[in-house]
């Protein structure tokens, strides 16, 4: 197949990329585009040039997997300087997406026609780098720094409307419409004797731009990007677009790009890229097992849980039935979903409109027999297995056949709920994270007997709601929370040892965490499943609840927090922790915060290893996935598994052991061959 064809329309060339699935700019691509430009210079019956996309979009992007080999040329700022360098007029024909590189190609045409959908971006920040084609000294030439450092540093699309009002596009036209539009406005601006070079602009440059307005931006647009190389990097490079000629801004472009992608953060990060679209994969299904329609969703039970899950599937245009006991706790569900819509669409992510729409789909009932027309029922109820077998049993009999029955459960053994059905093959786990309408990560818990289809459709469900889903097998747990249990006994042990929570927690968010364990525990209430009349004294926690401190809720717990819920150090809980290790006879240790880390993280690593060796986890990189994006598990770093791969898998076992662990065989066998986890 021809990647790039030409074609002449009277005094126009049509320059045509069909490269699927998106038209990515790889070294036959870039080729054919030069060659293009070629052609046009050396026939003089042609006046202007189109660059125009097949398939679903304009280029969206450079084709990553050629990062980290060696270079074919052309390269890319290469072919972008002789599309700019053409005498000849050059128009980007834009629909779909037209990011990263293939923004820069259309930022290196003289003019831009965009369908009406279309969007445009850098999103190179994303995976650890920056425009290197050139885009972070064309666009604040073409569109000004103020519109363009967003654009570079956050890494976000914008639509094309958006595009057309800062300059970015010259032309919106009607979806149906691009191919003719381009090739009209290309010979409308044949005869001109001179076309814009955005290289060469400085009508839209402020070159007098004051250091508050770059200090401003980290302040106000990059506060969640604390510990990212790349959006500083982006920064210091459109600064050289105000302050250098465009060669020498170009040149210090390439050498940012140098850097960042050679470092560890966007190697993390394209493997972040990689393991979400890998997830979405199950190895030992057929590709041509079939996906059941799911037109209707029934819900159990209308608290925080229940009703963030039912949200997700209003916002996707599924009807969704929720059910609860009693009328008040349903009104007051359904209350909270309305004003969470609500609240979305006063940030302007709804209109007015829409939020009527995703209420439309939404029926409230009492009655459990509202259910049996229902194409997947998912139970959100109290986290007991008695209560849940229960659940399952009345399910069964009034679920219509085929029907595919879900358990939101975080731990529990779905086997043996799918054991109280005659569909065992249609039972299925599905863990959402909460807020449910917010988390992306879905564990999507593959019981013993789901079928094939069943679990293809599941997984195709979690792309329509949007969200990333990892297959996990039947484990306590399953695996966040059955690596989330060792942390927390390696947390609690550091508390025996003299080490203060704020130590703890210190060294994870140091580390690129929202927040540590002992935080965690005060946000979610340290008397979650803590009874009065049973305590006993016998722990730390025992003994903070008896003093009557629960935690955020109340401004007391592991730490003091004030009417803002700030956490400051508590005199109160170092004195426990005090009496505690001296009651023990052991003398209170000393550890750094590297050490800290280590002692909480790499227990984790042999606990995810052991899930890889049970078959839990199809692959390391699902288990990135799932701490990335359920636990805040900070992404330049790759994920849990990715990390031990950086810092070396025997560094980890000899860490373990130092600390009195027993290694995982697994893991202490590709150390040893000198392997990692991934790849």
């Amino acid at each position: 197949m021809t990647v790039i064809s030409t074609r002449k329309d009277g005094d126009v060339l049509v320059v045509t990329s069909n490269n699927p699935p998106v038209n990515a700019l790889g070294q036959a691509v870039r080729a054919g585009l030069a060659a293009a430009m070629a052609e046009a210079a050396s026939d003089d019956a042609i006046k202007a040039v189109v660059i125009t996309c097949e398939g679903r979009t304009f280029f969206a992007g450079a084709d990553i997997t050629e990062f980290g080999k060696p270079p074919v040329g052309p390269s890319l700022p290469e072919v972008i300087d002789a599309i700019e360098a053409s005498p000849k007029p050059v128009v980007a024909a834009i629909h779909g997406t037209a990011l990263g590189g293939g923004l820069e190609v259309a930022l290196g045409c003289h003019y831009r026609v965009a369908a009406a959908s279309a969007k445009l971006g850098l999103p190179e920040v994303k995976l650890g780098l920056l425009p290197g084609a050139g885009g972070t000294q064309r666009l604040p030439r073409v569109v000004g720094v103020e519109a363009a450092l967003p654009m570079i540093a956050k890494g976000d699309p914008i639509p094309a409307a958006a595009a057309e009002r800062i300059g970015l596009v010259d032309k919106l036209v009607a979806d149906d419409q691009l191919a003719e539009s381009g090739i009209a406005f290309a010979r409308s601006v044949s005869s001109a004797t001179t076309h814009p070079i955005s290289s060469a602009r400085t009508d839209k440059l402020d070159t007098v731009l004051a250091d508050d307005f770059f200090d401003n931006f980290r302040k106000t647009e990059l506060r969640r990007l604390k510990g990212f190389e790349a959006p500083e990097a982006c920064i210091e490079a459109v600064r050289a677009a105000i302050e250098l000629p465009f060669a020498e801004g170009v040149k210090k472009e390439r050498e940012l790009f140098g850097k960042l992608v050679s470092g560890t953060q966007s190697r993390a990060l394209r493997h972040v890229f990689f393991a979400e679209r890998a997830a979405g994969k199950i190895d030992d299904i057929p590709a041509d097992t079939p996906v059941l329609p799911i037109a209707k969703v029934g819900i159990l039970g209308a608290g925080t849980m229940g009703g963030g899950i039912a949200m997700n599937f209003l916002t996707a245009g599924i009807a969704v039935t929720i059910l609860e006991r009693e009328q008040d706790p349903l009104d007051r569900g359904v209350s909270i979903i309305r004003k969470n819509y609500e609240r979305s669409a006063s940030r302007g992510k709804f209109t007015a409109e829409q939020v009527e729409q995703c209420m439309g789909r939404l029926t409230p009932t009492l009655d459990m027999n509202d259910l049996a027309d229902c194409d997947l029922v998912i139970e959100a109820v109290f986290e007991n297995m008695d209560v849940k077998k229960d659940v399952f049993t009345k399910l069964d009999s009034i679920v219509k056949p085929g029907a595919i029955l879900a358990s939101n459960t975080s731990y529990l053994n779905v086997d043996e709920m799918a054991a109280m059905t005659k569909r065992p093959e249609f039972v299925l786990g599905l863990h959402f994270f909460s807020p449910a309408n917010v988390m992306r990560l879905l564990e999507v818990v593959r019981a013993e007997k789901a079928s094939p289809a069943v679990l293809k459709t599941a997984m195709a469900l979690a792309k329509k709601v949007g969200k990333v889903a990892v297959v996990s097998g039947v484990c306590h747990g399953f695996i966040g929370n059955r690596m989330l249990s060792p942390r927390q006994q390696a947390a609690n042990a550091m508390l025996m040892q003299g080490i203060t929570p704020w130590a703890v927690d210190d060294a994870l968010t140091d580390f690129g965490m929202p927040m540590g364990p002992f935080q965690m525990a005060d946000l979610a209430g340290l008397d979650l499943g803590w009874n009065r009349d049973a305590s006993k004294g016998e722990t730390i926690r025992d003994v903070l609840c008896e003093r009557d401190r629960r935690g955020q809720k109340n401004g007391k717990g592991f730490y003091d927090y004030d009417e803002n819920r700030r956490r400051t150090p508590s005199a109160e809980v170092e004195e426990v922790i005090a009496a505690f290790v001296a009651k023990s006879g052991q003398a209170p240790q000393s550890f750094s915060p590297e050490e800290i880390r280590n002692r909480l993280l790499f227990p984790m690593i042999n606990e995810g290893a052991k899930i890889l060796d049970e078959g839990m986890a199809q692959r390391a990189s699902d288990i990135d996935t799932v701490w990335i994006n359920g636990y805040g598990w900070p992404a330049y770093t790759g994920g849990p598994m990715f990390w031990a791969d950086t810092i070396g898998l025997d560094v980890v076992v000899e860490g373990l052991k130092a600390f009195g662990h027993e290694v995982s065989p697994y893991l202490a066998d590709r150390a040893a061959k000198g392997e990692r986890f991934n790849g």
